[in-house]
């Protein structure tokens, strides 16, 4: 019997490291994620008669989402959001400092490939605005 339990260490051993291994290496490609979503996305806020401009910052760490925001009209350079959900193609994006909840839906090429652009609203206070993100190169 104790020749049994030994091979079944032997053999229980390397399966162990191969799933330690897949573990870790599935981890490093989530961290690594590339998403179309990733980058910097850039349109008008026309509040009234005044475009504020602006921008998001979309970056993936861990699975993760997180955004920053720049509208030089709004005096905002760089304020990261509080919470950045990507469900489908169905995008929120919370800043609660501003009392903004940024929600807006990813449109691709046909072949369903490219992200084209985002097409949303910003809700702040009472207030809806659409807006329409395309790249920033």
């Amino acid at each position: 019997m104790k020749t049994a339990i030994n091979i079944t260490r032997l053999l229980s051993f390397p399966l162990i490291c191969l799933l330690l291994s897949l573990h870790s290496a599935a981890a490093l490609a989530a961290d690594t994620d590339t998403s179309p979503l990733v980058g910097s996305w850039g349109g008008p806020l026309v509040i009234g008669e005044d475009d504020l401009g602006l921008i998001f910052n979309f970056s993936m760490a861990g699975g993760e989402y997180s955004a920053s925001v720049i509208s030089e009209g709004l005096g905002v350079y760089g304020m990261p959001a509080d919470r950045v959900r990507l469900n489908g193609r169905s995008l929120t994006v919370v800043i609660g400092r501003l009392d903004v909840e940024f929600t807006g839906t990813l449109r691709f090429d046909e072949a369903g490939e490219k992200l084209l652009r985002i097409d949303a609203n910003w809700f702040q206070g009472s207030e809806m605005v659409p807006v329409v993100l395309r790249p920033v190169e």
